[in-house]
């Protein structure tokens, strides 16, 4: 087994990583924010639709690699749990983003200006799946995080080096 990931699993998850933040800032501080009475939330929407299917593409990059490539042994069965959560959470995010989408038909509103916005979103069960996924995404990457910290200013066993660009 190899002591690092391989670079384009590497870069992937740095991309997404930066994606997924703006993805979800941008859902929370801007398209929740926003009524969408106020013509700013078409834009809001459609950045944050952009950001949400660029993440879905490269998710599934990431993935297909990830299955077929060697890769570090696991630290334990938590991290494995909380990265397989990560990846399930993503996938959860975009598929109720798309069916809330696709269920009011938001590509033809923000891309093309074909028709208006519903008052809100909220009666959709798709976006009430969207908002828990969002939060136990930001949780579970709050996890991640710390325990990437702890792992690299705690135990300093070298588990940070697996996931950094430079050979």
């Amino acid at each position: 087994m190899p002591a690092r990931y391989a670079r384009a699993l590497v870069v992937l998850h740095w991309l997404i990583a930066s994606l997924v933040l703006l993805g979800l800032i941008g859902g929370t501080f801007f398209v929740d924010e926003v009524p969408n009475s106020d013509p700013a939330k078409i834009g809001a929407l459609a950045g944050h639709m952009i950001i949400g299917g660029a993440i879905l593409v490269l998710m599934l990059v990431r993935l297909i690699i990830r299955l077929r490539a060697d890769v570090p042994p696991s630290v334990n069965a938590a991290s494995t749990a909380a990265h397989w959560g990560l990846y399930l959470l993503v996938f959860v995010m975009a598929g109720s983003g798309i069916t809330m989408s696709l269920a009011i038909g938001l590509p033809n509103i923000v891309f093309f200006g074909q028709g208006s916005l519903p008052a809100d979103f909220n009666s959709l069960t798709a976006r009430t799946v969207h908002g828990i996924a969002a939060n136990l995404l930001i949780a579970l990457v709050a996890l991640h995080v710390a325990a990437a910290i702890w792992h690299a200013a705690v135990k300093t066993d070298g588990v940070m080096a697996r996931m950094g660009l430079r050979r």
